[in-house]
């Protein structure tokens, strides 16, 4: 058998590696609904290629496969408290679901036990977004209770949590506060989170050492109500990002409620000013598109985009709060009593 050179093979491997995805130019979706009695349902995390935890507004927290068949579903009341669960997070060892409200309940599912691992008491205090870095650093996030943002952490793969204190965080802006609209208010890549914030002022705020350090920087997405500002963040990569959101009272204003960034959050740049979707609760890359394609949905209805989020088609009307990717063919969507298995091709 002939040999090829060892340079010729280089260059054959160096140009396989530096071709350009082409992002596809038009996608067909299609939407299977499953019913979920008496919840609304924000918060999903995908467990595997045919299954997904989710938490609810009534303190409903289980499994959903991708036939519909729910498995493992725990019913959660604290003394009397029903939790209404927005934030969400799942690792190897166990699921963490985390309340909105006074008091603040942080429960751990783990070999088949329920316990809570943190709790705040604050007349102020509502976490918006849980994520975890990897399977021993987590990070939740949550309006201000002082005069910096509330975050807490764990480093013990949620056994325990802390919170930071203001003087190791930047100062909040009055007025600023975040929205628990589909538990993506987080963001990460490798060490680096980004975390966003809406109302009287709309930015990002940034750590690259798991909550150690934090830096916040200013965008232009529509703020200055206390409905105003930015509802979601995804990022692609260290520098590749997006931010959306808008006017949960004016969903379907003209606004400024989409940017992009290159620089890893430190500067934005508005794209599809004033058009569709102009009210966003939840963006997400599509994996193993080179950041070209995005996902966004809200109760306006499902977007797609092929441009990094620069124009954008309407593929559903039906509503929906959340939405995650699996790969680029296969996503899952939550909202007002349902979930829903979405296939793309």
């Amino acid at each position: 058998m002939k040999r090829i050179p060892l340079y010729i093979a280089i260059l054959i491997f160096l140009n396989s590696c530096n071709q350009e995805y082409k992002a596809r130019q038009t996608v067909n979706i299609s939407i299977e609904n499953f019913k979920m009695d008496s919840t609304s349902i924000r918060a999903i995390e995908i467990v595997n290629d045919s299954s997904i935890v989710y938490a609810g507004s009534n303190g409903d927290l289980g499994i959903i496969t991708s036939s519909g068949k729910i498995i493992g579903t725990k019913k959660i009341i604290t003394d009397t408290i029903i939790p209404h669960f927005r934030s969400l997070s799942y690792t190897k060892k166990g699921v963490y679901a985390l309340n909105v409200g006074n008091p603040a309940l942080l429960y751990q599912y783990k070999n088949n036990a329920i316990n809570i691992v943190y709790k705040e008491e604050n007349e102020n205090v509502f976490y918006d977004s849980m994520k975890f870095f990897d399977e021993l650093n987590g990070i939740a996030m949550g309006d201000p209770t002082d005069d910096c943002l509330s975050i807490i952490i764990t480093r013990d793969g949620g056994n325990t949590w802390g919170k930071i204190k203001c003087d190791d965080l930047p100062k909040i802006e009055k007025g600023e506060a975040a929205f628990a609209a589909s538990n993506t208010n987080i963001a990460i890549v490798g060490e680096n989170a980004w975390i966003v914030t809406g109302g009287k002022k709309a930015r990002v705020f940034h750590t690259d050492d798991m909550g150690l350090t934090w830096k916040a920087y200013n965008t232009p997405i529509i703020q200055g109500k206390n409905t105003t500002g930015i509802y979601s963040v995804d990022f692609y990569n260290e520098k590749q990002g997006i931010i959306c959101g808008g006017d949960y009272l004016d969903k379907f204003g003209n606004s400024v409620n989409k940017a992009i960034t290159k620089d890893g959050g430190r500067t934005w740049e508005v794209v599809a000013e004033n058009s569709e979707p102009k009210y966003v609760s939840c963006v997400q890359y599509v994996p193993e598109t080179g950041g070209k394609e995005v996902f966004a949905v809200s109760t306006n209805g499902v977007f797609y985009s092929n441009n990094y989020g620069k124009e954008w088609v309407k593929m559903s009307d039906e509503s929906y709060y959340s939405i995650r990717l699996f790969d680029k063919n296969t996503a899952w969507l939550s909202g007002n009593n349902v979930i829903a298995k979405m296939v793309i091709n």
